[in-house]
């Protein structure tokens, strides 16, 4: 039998199928980054990674015996069939949404690991996330020289991204029968994402701290606020539900 408890099964199932749809967002990030040759050498770097978590990841569930084999490649045929198709996005939104979804990734891979009771699952996944930490830091680097060069531009990408975030795994078979049990498990929720993701990134963008700005720049600040102050909302209502 697995070692490891349904909750974090599902987690790792959720992270790997997650993974298996790398040849969608190698193309998305390309069409969205264009081919110019330094953005093609990072994206293909970045390809190259975030295949290694899949196989790596893989070969830990097959190796322990921890899914069924068979089921597992029929998943990763239905979400790799099933592709990932980003909505039309300008470079800004893009930075954005994976400034984000790095640091998302990074914060599921880490809690999994601490949750998993498995000494060896948790060094992967802490390798994992080390890697998918310096992908976020990119990103969240070039968003913040972003803020300077165009701030108004850049709060609107920031806005529309927080507004309509979604994991790219949203597609995969059981996405949200498996996100609810890594939710009620504390492994990722509303409440990790607020405090972990969401509000160490607008704090070192100092999005509330940036003066001098435009009405478009205010206008999408205000945008950022209502939206912070909504999950706050959401996060009091599951709480006392």
């Amino acid at each position: 039998g697995s070692p490891l408890s349904a909750e974090v099964r599902a987690a790792v199932q959720l992270n790997l199928l997650t993974e298996d749809n790398l040849p969608a967002y190698h193309r998305e990030l390309s069409r969205a980054f264009g081919e110019d040759e330094a953005w093609r050498t990072w994206v293909n770097r970045w390809t190259a990674e975030e295949g290694r978590h899949a196989i790596a990841l893989r070969d830990y569930l097959i190796v322990t015996r921890s899914v069924d084999p068979v089921v597992l490649e029929r998943e990763r045929m239905a979400t790799v069939e099933t592709g990932f198709r980003a909505p039309e996005k300008d470079l800004l939104r893009t930075m954005a949404y994976v400034s984000f979804q790095e640091l998302a990734t990074r914060v599921a891979h880490r809690n999994t690991g601490r949750l998993s009771g498995d000494a060896r699952l948790e060094r992967l996944l802490s390798r994992i996330a080390t890697d998918e930490n310096l992908h976020m830091v990119f990103y969240r680097d070039l968003i913040a020289a972003a803020l300077q060069a165009a701030p108004a531009a850049t709060l609107t990408a920031i806005a529309t991204e927080l507004e309509t975030f979604a994991m790219p795994g949203a597609s995969a078979p059981q996405f949200r029968r498996r996100a609810a049990v890594v939710a009620r498990a504390g492994i990722y929720d509303m409440k990790v994402h607020r405090e972990e993701i969401v509000e160490p990134l607008l704090r070192y963008w100092e999005v509330f701290e940036l003066d001098s700005l435009d009405a478009a720049a205010e206008q999408a600040r205000d945008r950022i606020a209502a939206f912070c102050a909504e999950l706050d909302r959401r996060i009091e209502r599951s709480a006392n539900r």
